[in-house]
């Protein structure tokens, strides 16, 4: 991709209005465009990002046996009714009236869809156990949107739900999902804290939540510093003993197990081996899409701008040509091009007219992981060099065996 081509709108200032560094950065990045409070476009290189990281977790729920669907958006509002949260999350709906009178509301979330689709398709036993999922926006009618696309009233979530016969099927599919969002999260280059966690409006017996320590995070941990013990902030108390550390965190993915909750509600019921009529065990499985690309740039960044870890970054490598109108350097560069994306990476190619100041800002503002630098004094020694956005170090190499050394790097 060549930057005189592409559209990526950075900016030299920090918006007024924003205080969290993902928010910040996201914006002069040129990833997202606020609309108004709450609700945001994903721009291209935005977009990029988020094609990687649903890529990650499509490869991991497809990994476990899972199927992806997609579910309406829109929603009757007396499917709500049959489970009360209509009531329960009408602070947070969004409903209205269509044109023929009926109450509609775009979807929070889709427990309630999910099932009702078991419910016309699941009769028997030997269609159990089905997992499925998606990745879909999602409505909420927040009062106060924060820290950008962390929390905000339109957002993108991966959500899977599991139908078995039994509990002990339900607790395998749990296991599964809970190893898939470890290997999910540490993929997009984060590290995080599982803790048993407050079902809450979701309903059911046991889930767990999976956080980052973040500045900005809304949740927090209690966390051993002797045994590794972790427990959730419910009073902002300490537990008994000297050896724990609070640490606040943003919640990045909650999984539950339902049991019967909704298909009890909805009539979602299946037949044993024996003919007698079952509700369906269920689960619910929960990553926010959008928030994790906040969560990823807030814990990887400098003064700068963004580290993008290589696994989730909009390209893997960026060509710099220092004087682009410069003949030499700019045939160099389109080889390096050529050839790099020949061998299966992603390359963006900075071909602007601009000063060596503002491509190198730029640079780190977007944060792609290597940098081939071409400019007229290392040329003069044959060499061109490679900076590591994340050491910051800087690499000299023979001109000739660039394409080499890039490999290495992008695949050790």
């Amino acid at each position: 991709m060549y930057w005189s081509k592409y559209f990526i709108p950075t900016l030299k200032e920090v918006p007024a209005g924003t205080e969290a560094p993902s928010h910040q950065l996201s914006l002069r990045a040129g990833l997202v465009h606020m609309l108004t409070s709450g609700v945001y476009s994903y721009l291209p290189l935005g977009r990029r990002v988020l094609n990687k990281v649903e890529s990650i977790i499509r490869r991991e729920m497809d990994a476990i046996g899972c199927h992806e669907l997609l579910m309406p958006a829109l929603q009757p509002l007396d499917i709500w009714a049959k489970t009360g949260r209509d009531v329960g999350l009408k602070d947070v709906m969004i409903t209205f009236d269509d044109k023929k009178g009926r109450r509609m509301c775009l979807g929070p979330t889709h427990e309630e869809i999910i099932t009702t689709i078991a419910k016309d398709f699941i009769q028997s036993y030997r269609q159990l156990p089905v997992t499925l999922y998606q990745i879909q926006s999602k409505f909420r009618d927040e009062m106060r949107p924060r820290f950008g696309i962390v929390r905000a009233c339109e957002f993108i979530m991966k959500d899977a739900y599991s139908f078995d016969r039994a509990w002990e099927g339900l607790k395998k599919n749990y296991d599964l999902q809970l190893g898939a969002y470890v290997n999910i999260f540490k993929r997009c280059g984060l590290d995080v804290i599982v803790v048993s966690a407050d079902s809450g409006a979701m309903g059911g017996s046991v889930s767990h939540e999976f956080l980052a320590a973040s500045p900005i995070g809304e949740d927090a941990v209690w966390i051993n510093r002797e045994n590794g013990r972790i427990v959730k902030d419910e009073e902002g108390k300490a537990p008994v003993g000297e050896a724990w550390e609070r640490k606040v965190a943003i919640e990045l993915g909650h999984i539950f197990q339902l049991g019967t909750k909704y298909s009890d509600a909805l009539g979602a019921v299946f037949l044993d081996e024996d003919g007698r009529q079952k509700p369906m065990i269920m689960g619910c499985y929960g990553i926010g899409v959008s928030r994790l690309l906040a969560a990823i740039i807030e814990l990887n960044c400098d003064q700068s701008g963004i580290i993008w870890p290589a696994g989730v970054a909009p390209f893997d490598v960026e060509i710099l040509p220092v004087q682009a109108p410069d003949a030499v350097s700019m045939q160099l560069a389109e080889e390096y091009y050529k050839g790099l994306s020949a061998a299966g990476l992603e390359v963006l190619l900075d071909d602007r007219d601009e000063s060596a100041g503002r491509k190198f800002n730029d640079a780190d503002l977007i944060g792609i992981p290597y940098r081939v630098i071409i400019g007229k004094r290392m040329l003069s020694q044959n060499q061109v060099e490679i900076k590591d956005r994340r050491t910051g170090v800087v690499t000299a190499v023979d001109k000739g065996k660039l394409k080499e050394e890039i490999l290495k790097l992008c695949r050790p």
